[in-house]
C-alpha cells in the first residue's frame, strides 16, 4: 500500500512560482516510481513529470525547462518545483505513484496510488 498527500497549490500570476509536495508512506520497502499528473476543467488527466526508482526523470515537452521533479527518500517527500508558470498550467495537480522502476508519463490510467490533489490558478 502506498499513500499519498499533495500540498503547495494556491493561486499566482503569470510568470511566478510554486512548489508542490507529495509526502508518500510506502508499507513495505520496494521500489517505486513517483509522478505528477494535472487536470484541468473540462479536460483529461495529463502527465506532467515522472521520477523513476533510479533518479530518472521524464516531462511533458509543455513543462520542459520550467518544472523540476525531485524525491527526497530520506522526507519522504516528492516535489514539483515549478517556474516561469503560466495560465494554461492551472489544473488540479495530482501526485501518483507505482511498485514499479518506472512509471508511464503518458498512461495516466495505469497508476494505481493517487493523492487527492491540490489546485493551481495561474492568473494573467
Amino acid at each position: 500500500q502506498v499513500q499519498l498527500m499533495e500540498s503547495g497549490g494556491g493561486s499566482v500570476q503569470s510568470g511566478g512560482s510554486l512548489r508542490l509536495s507529495c509526502g508518500f508512506a510506502v508499507s513495505e520497502y520496494t521500489d517505486i516510481c513517483m509522478g505528477w499528473f494535472r487536470q484541468a476543467p473540462g479536460k483529461e488527466r495529463e502527465g506532467v513529470a515522472v521520477i523513476d526508482s533510479d533518479g530518472s526523470t521524464s516531462y511533458v515537452y509543455s513543462v520542459k525547462g520550467r518544472f523540476t521533479i525531485s524525491k527526497d527518500n530520506a522526507k519522504n517527500t516528492l516535489y514539483l518545483q515549478m517556474n516561469n508558470l503560466k495560465p494554461e498550467d492551472t489544473a488540479t495537480y495530482y501526485c501518483a505513484a507505482d511498485r514499479a522502476v518506472r512509471c508511464p508519463l503518458f498512461n495516466y490510467y495505469s497508476m494505481p496510488y493517487w493523492g487527492k490533489g491540490t489546485l493551481v490558478t495561474v492568473s494573467s
